[in-house]
C-alpha cells in the first residue's frame, strides 16, 4: 500500500495537468449528475480556457521561431467545444492532450528498455585489493585480504580488483584467477556465458559467474569498453531521426485538411456544433508520438542484438542503403594472420629476419605486427629494444636496432630505400611483409588470413535486403584482396589504398546511401565519410568507434545484416504508424462531418486512435515471430538482456 501511495504521489508531481484535469472532470460529472448543469459548464469552460491560454503562449513562441506544431489544431478544438457548449468534450480533449506526454513517456520507456538497461547497469563501485595481493584466486596463507570499496571512477590502471559473484565488471582488465565464466550478453547479444582463463582479457560490463575472481585493471572507467558504449547510448537516446522531423512537417497539411473538413461540415449543415464534432477527432498524438517511439524501439532492439546505433537518423539511412563497402583485414577476415614462411635473402637467416621484424613491429599498432610478434615468440626468438622507432602510417615501421636501420612494411615502403625489392607470388588469402636492413632488401614474411566463414552468407543476406553493390576497400595488395573478395562474393575491389584514398573511393560511389564497415584506426576517416559508418568488434579502435554511426560490440560480421534488417522494419513501422493515425483520423472526421459521431463520443474515440498508433509503433521492438512467408524463414526475436525492462 505504501509503495502504491508513493507511486501515485510521484505520478501527480510528474503530470500535474493530468491530475488536475481528472479532478475537474470528476467534479463536473458529479455536478452534472446532480442536475447542476450550469455550474458544471462554467467550471469546465473556465478550466479549459485556462489550459488554452497556457498552451497558446507556448504555441505563439513556437510560431515566432518558425515552428508550426499540431497544438494549433488542439487549441482550436478546445475553443470550438467551449463555444458550442460541449464542455465535457472540451475536458476530454484537455485530458487527451495533457495525457499525451504521459503516454509518450510510457511508450518511450517501453521502447528503450534495453538502452536504459545498459545505462542502469553501469557499475558504480569497485572492490580494490592491496597492491601486494596474490595474483591467483585465493589469498596467501595466514593473511586476510579485505577489499576496499571505492567509486569505480577512481580505479587506476594496474590495480587488482575483486569481482564478486554475479557482479558487473567495472573496468576492462586481465583475469588473474585460474578460470572464470562471464555473461557478456548485454555487450554482444550472445546469451551463452563465455569461459576465460588466467591472462585473458575481461570486458567491463560483463557479469561474473558464481565464483569470486580477481582481475588487474587495464583501463580506467572512462577508457573502458562499457563506458564507451554507455556514452554511445546516451547520444542515441538524445537523437531525433529525419522521419521524426517529417512527422512535424505533417502538421500544416493535416491542420489545413482538418479545418477544411470541419468548415465544410459547418457550412453545409448550418450547425456550428458539427465544426466542433469534426475537430475533436483531429488530435495530434499519433503524429507527435508514433515516429519517435518507433525509432527508439528500433535502437533498443539493436542494442539487444549487440548493435549500438547512435541515432534514429542512422536507422533511416541503413534502411535505404544501396551500397555496402568493407575493409578487409579484421572485417571480412579474422584479422589474426598466421606466419606461413620466411623468405630470407642471401646474408640473412630465417630466424634473424623474423627476429628483426618482430623487434621493429613491437612499435606498430597494425594487426600484422601482432602476428609477427606471436610468430617470433612461438619460435623462442628474442625481441630486442630499438634505439629509435617510428611508425609511418599505412606503410610500416622504421627502427634502429643494434645499430642497424630496419624497415618493415609494404613493398613500396621498402622500395623507397631499395628499388630491387621484388614482388612475391601469393596463394589465395596470403599477404606479405617486406623487410630491409640498412637500405638493402632483406626478405619477406608470408602470412595467411582466412575469410570469416559467415562473411559470404552476410553479403548474400545484405543483397536480399536491398544492397545492390558491394565493395572492398583495403590497403593490402591486389592479389590478396582479390582472393578474399572472390571467397566472400565481392566483385568490386579497390586495393593498396591509403586512408584518404578510401575516403575518395566512398565519395565516388554512385548508389547511395553507402554503408562502410571497418574496425581499425585507419578506418576512422572513411567511417566518418560514409553515409553510415559501422565500427566492428568489441575491442576495436576507439577512434573508429567515435567516428562511426553504429558500433557492433560483438566481433561478428553477420550483425551488419541484422542491423539493416532491424532498420528496415523500424522505418516501415514508423511510417506505417504515422499513416495509420492520419487515415483513422480522416475517416472518423468524415463520418463526424455527417453528424454520426457526437463530440463526447468523438473525443473518446480519438483516444482509441492514439492508443492504436502507439501500440503499432511499439512493434518496432520485436521481429516477426508468428508467421512465415513461403520459402523464407521466420524472423525470431532474440531473448532480452538479463535485467532489462
Amino acid at each position: 500500500m505504501a509503495l502504491n501511495r508513493v507511486s501515485f504521489q510521484k505520478a501527480v508531481r510528474t503530470y500535474p495537468v493530468v491530475a488536475s484535469t481528472v479532478v475537474v472532470l470528476a467534479a463536473v460529472l458529479m455536478l452534472w449528475g446532480a442536475g447542476a448543469a450550469g455550474p458544471a459548464q462554467w467550471i469546465a469552460s473556465l478550466y479549459t480556457l485556462g489550459i488554452v491560454a497556457v498552451t497558446g503562449v507556448g504555441m505563439v513562441r513556437d510560431i515566432k521561431r518558425g515552428h508550426y506544431g499540431l497544438d494549433i489544431l488542439a487549441v482550436i478544438a478546445m475553443l470550438a467545444t467551449v463555444a458550442v457548449g460541449e464542455y465535457l468534450a472540451s475536458l476530454i480533449i484537455v485530458l487527451m492532450l495533457s495525457g499525451g506526454e504521459a503516454l509518450e513517456d510510457y511508450a518511450a520507456g517501453r521502447a528503450k528498455g534495453e538502452l536504459d538497461a545498459l545505462l542502469d547497469r553501469a557499475p558504480q563501485i569497485a572492490h580494490r585489493l592491496p597492491d601486494d595481493a596474490d595474483t591467483g584466486g585465493t589469498p596467501k596463507p595466514g593473511r586476510t585480504e579485505l577489499p576496499e570499496d571505492i567509486p569505480a571512477t577512481e580505479v587506476c590502471v594496474g590495480e587488482t580488483l575483486l569481482i564478486k559473484p554475479s557482479e558487473v565488471v567495472p573496468v576492462d582488465g586481465v583475469l588473474l584467477s585460474a578460470a572464470a565464466s562471464f555473461d557478456e550478453s548485454s555487450l554482444t547479444g550472445e546469451s551463452i556465458p563465455v569461459a576465460r582463463t588466467a591472462g585473458e582479457a575481461v570486458m567491463s560490463g560483463s557479469v561474473n559467474g558464481t565464483q569470486a575472481v580477481r582481475i588487474r585493471a587495464t583501463a580506467t572507467t572512462a577508457d573502458s569498453q562499457y563506458q564507451r558504449i554507455v556514452a554511445l547510448v546516451r547520444d542515441a537516446a538524445a537523437s531525433r531521426a529525419p522521419v521524426v522531423r517529417l512527422a512535424d512537417r505533417f502538421a500544416i497539411p493535416f491542420t489545413l485538411v482538418s479545418l477544411l473538413i470541419a468548415g465544410i461540415a459547418w457550412a453545409v449543415s448550418g450547425d456550428p456544433v458539427r465544426f466542433a464534432e469534426v475537430l475533436v477527432l483531429a488530435t495530434p498524438c499519433p503524429l507527435l508520438i508514433a515516429a519517435p517511439v518507433a525509432f527508439m524501439g528500433g535502437m533498443s532492439r539493436s542494442a539487444r542484438h549487440g548493435i549500438i546505433v547512435k541515432g534514429g537518423a542512422t536507422l533511416e539511412q541503413l534502411a535505404t542503403a544501396r551500397t555496402a563497402a568493407f575493409d578487409k583485414t579484421g572485417t571480412l577476415t579474422y584479422g589474426r594472420p598466421e606466419l606461413v614462411s620466411v623468405n630470407a635473402q642471401p646474408g640473412f637467416s630465417e630466424d634473424e629476419l623474423l627476429g628483426l621484424a618482430a623487434s621493429a613491429e613491437q612499435y606498430s599498432s597494425h594487426v600484422l605486427a601482432a602476428s609477427v610478434l606471436a610468430a617470433a615468440e612461438e619460435r623462442g626468438l628474442p625481441v630486442s629494444p630499438a634505439d629509435t622507432a617510428q611508425e609511418v602510417a599505412t606503410n610500416g615501421v622504421e627502427a634502429l636496432i643494434h645499430g642497424q636501420t630496419v624497415r618493415v612494411g609494404k613493398r613500396r615502403f621498402i622500395e623507397e630505400v631499395d628499388p630491387s625489392a621484388g614482388s612475391v607470388d601469393l596463394s589465395p588469402g596470403q599477404m606479405v611483409v617486406y623487410l630491409s636492413v640498412d637500405g638493402r632488401f632483406a626478405g619477406s614474411l608470408i602470412l595467411s588470413d582466412t575469410a570469416r566463414p559467415n562473411a559470404a552468407a552476410t553479403l548474400a543476406r545484405l543483397r536480399s535486403l536491398g544492397i545492390r553493390e558491394t565493395v572492398m576497400l583495403t590497403g593490402d595488395g591486389q592479389a590478396t584482396a582479390n582472393s578474399i573478395a572472390a571467397a566472400v562474393g565481392i566483385s568490386d575491389v579497390h586495393a593498396e589504398l591509403l586512408p584518404e584514398d578510401k575516403v575518395n573511393a566512398v565519395a565516388a560511389l554512385e548508389l547511395r546511401p553507402v554503408i562502410m564497415v571497418g574496425d581499425g584506426v585507419n578506418d576512422a576517416p572513411v567511417l566518418a565519410a560514409a553515409d553510415v559508418g559501422i565500427a566492428m568488434g568489441a575491442r576495436g579502435s576507439t577512434a573508429a568507434s567515435e567516428s562511426a554511426d553504429a558500433v557492433i560490440v560483438a566481433d561478428d560480421i553477420s550483425k551488419v545484416a541484422t542491423a539493416m534488417d532491424i532498420s528496415k522494419r523500424t522505418l516501415r513501422v514508423a511510417l506505417g504508424s504515422i499513416w495509420l493515425g492520419i487515415a483513422l483520423s480522416l475517416v472518423l472526421m468524415l463520418v463526424a462531418a455527417f453528424g454520426f459521431i457526437p463530440a463526447v463520443a468523438g473525443a473518446l474515440t480519438q483516444e482509441l486512435v492514439d492508443l492504436a498508433t502507439i501500440l503499432n509503433a511499439l512493434r518496432a521492438l520485436h521481429g516477426k515471430t508468428l508467421f512465415r512467408r513461403a520459402g523464407k524463414p521466420a524472423t525470431v526475436a532474440s531473448a532480452p538482456i538479463p535485467g532489462s525492462v
